[in-house]
C-alpha cells in the first residue's frame, strides 16, 4: 500500500497530511487559506494522488507558516509512500500551457534534494495570498520530500495563472515519476543500489 499520513505539530503549525499514491487525484484541503487550498486541489487532481490535508496555523500573522509546513508534511508524506521506491518511474517532466502561462518542470525522485526556481511573478499577491509563498511550499515539498525539483516559466503575465500553472506542471510531472514501471519489476531505478 504506497499510502501515508502524516502529522506535525509545531508552536506555529497543527497540520495532518494523508495520500494515496495510488489513487485517482480525490482530495479535501482545508489549510484556512482560500488560494492555497485551490492549489492543493490542482496537486492532487492532476497527479492523481489522493490528498487530504488539515492545517490549522497562525494566520493572524501571515500565510507563511502554514503554507512552508504543510509544504514540509506533503513532503514527508510523499516520501513515507514511496518507501524505498522500487519499480517506480523515478523521473518526471511535464511543460502545461494555461491561457497566458507556460511552465516546465523536470523532476527526479532521488532522495537528494534541490530546487531550481526560474518563475517570477509580476503581482506580489494574487487576493491576499503573497506569491513569494508558491516558492517557498516548492522548496519545503522538494527538501522534505527528498525531490530534485526544476520549475521554469517561459511565459506568463497574470500571476494566477502562472501559480496554477506551476502546481498543475509539478503535479503531472510527479504522477509520471511515482508510477510503477511494469518493465522494472521490483528493482530500483538506479545502478547504485539504493535511493
Amino acid at each position: 500500500m504506497r499510502q501515508a499520513e502524516i502529522t506535525r505539530t509545531t508552536a506555529e503549525t497543527a497540520i495532518t497530511v494523508k495520500l494515496d499514491l495510488d489513487g485517482t487525484g480525490r482530495h479535501d484541503c482545508q489549510t484556512g487559506v482560500g488560494f492555497f487550498d485551490h492549489m492543493l486541489d490542482q496537486l492532487a487532481r492532476h497527479s492523481l494522488i489522493d490528498l487530504t490535508v488539515r492545517a490549522k496555523g497562525d494566520l493572524h500573522i501571515d500565510d507563511h507558516h502554514t503554507v512552508e509546513d504543510v509544504g514540509i508534511a506533503i513532503g514527508q508524506a510523499l516520501a513515507k509512500a514511496l518507501g524505498d521506491k522500487r519499480g517506480i518511474r523515478r523521473y518526471g517532466h511535464f511543460r502545461l500551457a494555461m491561457d497566458d502561462a507556460q511552465i516546465a518542470c523536470a523532476l527526479d525522485l532521488s532522495a537528494r534534494p534541490y530546487l531550481i526556481w526560474t518563475v517570477d511573478f509580476p503581482t506580489p499577491k494574487i487576493g491576499s495570498f503573497d506569491t513569494e509563498l508558491v516558492r517557498e511550499f516548492f522548496q519545503a515539498l522538494s527538501t522534505h520530500g527528498g525531490i530534485t525539483l526544476h520549475v521554469d516559466k517561459a511565459h506568463g503575465f497574470n500571476s494566477h495563472h502562472i501559480a496554477e500553472a506551476a502546481f498543475k506542471s509539478v503535479a503531472r510531472a510527479l504522477r509520471e515519476a511515482v508510477e510503477t514501471d511494469p518493465r522494472l519489476g521490483d528493482a530500483l531505478p538506479s545502478t547504485k543500489g539504493a535511493l
